[in-house]
């Protein structure tokens, strides 16, 4: 997460850098940045893609044993956990038709809902950038919310920062650049250039959540901490 943080820094750093005065919104294609956006982003997505190939690949194949359970267990502890475990009740085909059709309904109401925030931006004079950033992820995200704090009432943290904090990784080293890929495949001038804003708030919260996480611990402390950051962006995305 911290390299895919790194290397959204670096494309605003050039347009910071190099960029003459605009005549239009940024990155416009006179103020001499958007080529060597164009540039650095497309050879930045495919090294994304690849190192998060590589990423799965060690995760799931070579060492998988280091994304395991480590905490420490009774016997009490691993009687209650054989208990809860259960045989898969659902067959390969089965589970993948079933998240295939989920995915297809998911989509439609993903675009209903997209189409529907700018008349709610207007009719209650609510930021677009605000309903974007802050709203709709509260929304989308439900369940996976309910299953980290379930893990967590559980004490299993390692199962509950690898939720909250793989789909992070997963939407900022595969979606974004695979977005730029197919912009580029398709003749759109997509890049990985967002303003001196938006990187800041992204860096910042990165910065927040890799010290607080980097022991594999938490209290209500460190959790007071990230949900003060939240609100802090909160605000301003909603005066933005």
């Amino acid at each position: 997460m911290t390299l895919a943080c790194i290397t959204l820094i670096i494309p605003a750093a050039y347009h910071a850098t190099f960029a003459r005065s605009p005549v239009g919104d940024p990155p416009a294609p006179d103020d001499g940045s958007k080529a060597g956006l164009l540039f650095i982003s497309h050879g930045t997505s495919i090294i994304l893609l690849a190192l998060y190939g590589a990423y799965l690949f060690f995760q799931l194949r070579t060492h998988p044993d280091l994304f395991k359970l480590r905490s420490p267990r009774n016997d009490d502890d691993e009687e209650e956990e054989e208990e809860e475990e259960e045989g898969a009740k659902m067959n390969l085909p089965a589970a993948a038709l079933a998240l295939l059709g989920v995915t297809v309904v998911t989509s439609f109401c993903a675009d209903y809902l997209v189409a529907s925030i700018e008349e709610t931006a207007d009719r209650y004079n609510i930021p677009e950038t605000f309903i974007g950033l802050i709203l709709l992820p509260i929304v989308a995200n439900a369940a996976e919310h309910f299953t980290a704090v379930f893990m967590a009432m559980k004490n299993k943290m390692e199962v509950t920062i690898g939720i909250a904090v793989g789909s992070s990784i997963q939407i900022s080293a595969f979606v974004v650049p695979l977005l730029v890929i197919i912009g580029w495949i398709t003749k759109k001038d997509l890049t990985l250039f967002f303003s001196n804003f938006e990187t800041v708030a992204l860096f910042v919260s990165v910065l927040l959540v890799n010290m607080l996480i980097q022991d594999g611990k938490s209290n209500y402390m460190e959790g007071l901490m990230l949900i003060g950051l939240y609100f802090v962006i909160a605000l301003a995305f909603w005066a933005a």
